[in-house]
């Protein structure tokens, strides 16, 4: 899409001329002006002129080392050297000159005036009636808003050659599918006018970070080849109170002009909070809402205008915004299922070389729970690896790397283990496989490694699931607990003792089994009772219990059973399988990074 912008000089470059203009005469034409009148002339003449009473003023300047004065009529002013005359000042007051303790006058007091006064009132008035000209012109008329405050700036995008097609999104299907039907609309309104149908006046797009909606949005407007209008949220708030309603009415009345044309405003909890009703609360901002609120109901049907908005906090919107009748639409956005991420992988792989040999099927499921954002992210990081080794395409060791990159971040180069915590390390990150191998509901081990990264990570056991799972069962999530503790278990076993590397595994361990009885209702005691409520599923899931101190006890407890229950699972299946243990972190020890195929044929091998 192509943006259409007027280049616009602010305010301050014009006054910024103007002060310039009135600094450059006042320093050069003026004194200028002002040294041209001065007659220098000898020594002689003024005491002739002193002798004869023909001097007016006379300023004696010792610094300078020299004397100004004037004729009688005050009309030419005269210069001349000092010379040692201890008698000059007795024969100056004898001759009725007077004295000044001031820089003689050098120009016409007239002359003064009007440059130092009258001039300056006249360059910033005529610069005044330029502005007050131009910003009418631009803003529609003698009663639009001030200096441009108030004015919607909004960029707007029309038809392209090179515009966002919805070719160009791939794995968001549904919201493809639902979004056709405006660009539909947009082409043929007729068709739905003849059955009375109407299309909806807003369209909400939900999901996380990095899903694509604002790239569906521009999608939309490539289809449609319609104007686009694309403002931010925040754009909307300004300092003065009242300003962000008048961008409202500004941006809805360009885009009835330009109908059948696109709105979409991203981020819109910005100005599309609750309100909550407090006093003291932020005005601005709800004065921006009840416009917007008024200018989405004062549509006339069928007028060609669609609204586009998106959000990753849905939950935050006024209920008054999200009714029918002004976003009828709520579209999710979803992270991409394995067939999405391996067709956005293959769109953004268009814009690089690639080896023919890639799986990317494999390379979609090892990036599990990334988004369109963050799968470019990956293969822009395995082009940069082919330029860096001297490639002229990027292979599939170099995508599976760059998975590793955004997982974990770049190989540290000058982290130099000790051949003890470098033991350590193979016996936690082996204890993780073996325990995630042995157990029947773990996802396959992809590739274990020692090599400490830019994150902090030590080491890492990477799992790859063979397809999409949208369930997990108590026995998975158990399964999947004792695999964090696998690490520690394996430390406590060989080493009788803990380190530190285990943080990160009990964080989530700890995460995990709280959700489990909390939100999942996997707990005999409380049942299906949710203790839990969710916050921003869409930036992290922030969690707020909902039970009373005393339930809350019982929680705790229940979930340092659960997760204790589960670490001594892993203890015992590593205790059972000791040598196997032993093999594969030496062989790991050794090695540094291993496959999951090395892994599980040395798991198969019988032991002598």
């Amino acid at each position: 899409m192509n943006e259409i912008k007027t280049p616009k000089k602010p305010l301050i470059y014009y006054y910024s001329i103007a002060l310039l203009i009135l600094l450059l005469f006042n320093f050069l034409a003026m004194p200028w002006m002002a040294q041209r009148r001065i007659v220098e002339v000898d020594y002689g003449t003024f005491i002739t002129m002193t002798n004869n009473e023909e001097i007016g003023q006379v300023e004696l300047q010792e610094t300078e080392n020299q004397i100004l004065f004037t004729n009688k009529d005050n009309t030419v002013v005269y210069k001349t050297g000092m010379m040692p005359d201890p008698d000059i000042t007795k024969r100056l007051y004898d001759s009725g000159a007077k004295f000044t303790g001031e820089i003689i006058e050098q120009t016409s007091p007239i002359i003064s005036i009007l440059l130092s006064w009258v001039l300056p009132v006249i360059i910033f008035i005529v610069l005044g009636q330029y502005l007050t000209k131009r910003m009418m012109k631009n803003a529609g008329g003698p009663n639009s808003m001030m200096f441009g405050m108030g004015k919607s700036n909004a960029k707007i995008y029309v038809k392209s050659s090179e515009g966002i097609k919805f070719s160009d999104v791939a794995g968001e299907d549904e919201a493809k599918e639902n979004l056709a039907e405006i660009v539909e609309y947009l082409h043929d309104p007729g068709k739905y006018r003849e059955i009375g149908a109407s299309m909806p006046k807003g369209i909400l797009l939900v999901g996380p970070p990095g899903t694509g909606k604002t790239m569906l949005a521009k999608a939309v407007a490539g289809e449609s080849n319609v104007p686009f209008f694309s403002m931010s949220g925040s754009e909307f708030v300004e300092m003065f109170v009242g300003m962000g309603a008048s961008k409202v009415r500004d941006l809805f009345k360009q885009a009835k002009e330009k109908a059948p044309c696109i709105v979409f405003i991203d981020e819109i909890d910005a100005i599309g909070k609750k309100r909550d009703g407090q006093i003291g609360g932020n005005d601005e901002r709800e004065q921006t809402l009840n416009q917007l609120l008024t200018e989405m109901d004062g549509f006339e049907e069928n007028t060609g205008v669609i609204i586009l908005a998106a959000t990753n906090r849905p939950e935050s919107l006024d209920p008054a915004l999200t009714r029918p009748g002004r976003f009828d639409r709520r579209v999710p956005v979803e992270l991409p299922d394995l067939a999405g991420r391996e067709a956005i992988l293959k769109v953004h792989a268009k814009k690089i070389k690639v080896a023919d040999n890639v799986d990317w099927n494999k390379i979609a499921r090892m990036a599990s729970g990334a988004s369109g954002a963050e799968l470019a992210n990956i293969v822009n990081e395995a082009a940069l690896r082919a330029v860096r080794d001297r490639r002229r395409f990027a292979t599939q060791a170099d995508l599976e790397e760059s998975i590793e990159v955004v997982i974990a971040g770049y190989q540290k180069k000058n982290a130099i283990l000790t051949d003890k915590e470098k033991l350590v390390v193979s016996y936690h990150e082996v204890g993780h496989a073996l325990v995630a191998a042995l157990q029947t509901h773990s996802a396959p081990v992809q590739k274990i490694t020692i090599v400490p990264r830019t994150s902090g990570a030590l080491g890492y056991t990477m799992q790859v699931d063979e397809g999409n799972h949208y369930l997990m069962t108590q026995t998975e999530l158990e399964n999947k607990i004792a695999t964090l503790t696998g690490g520690r278990a394996a430390e406590e076993l060989i080493f009788k003792s803990a380190s530190t590397g285990a943080s990160n595994d009990i964080e989530q361990a700890t995460k995990l089994a709280r959700a489990m009885i909390t939100r999942y209702g996997m707990s005999e005691d409380f049942d299906m009772v949710a203790l839990e409520t969710v916050t921003n599923q869409y930036l992290g899931g922030d969690t707020s219990l909902a039970c009373s101190a005393e339930t809350q006890a019982k929680v705790d407890q229940q979930v340092v059973e659960l997760v204790r229950k589960q670490h001594q699972k892993a203890l015992n299946i590593l205790t059972e399988n000791k040598r196997k243990l032993d093999q594969l972190a030496q062989y790991l020890y050794e090695r540094e990074t291993i496959t999951g195929d090395e892994f599980m044929k040395i798991l198969n091998q019988k032991i002598e």
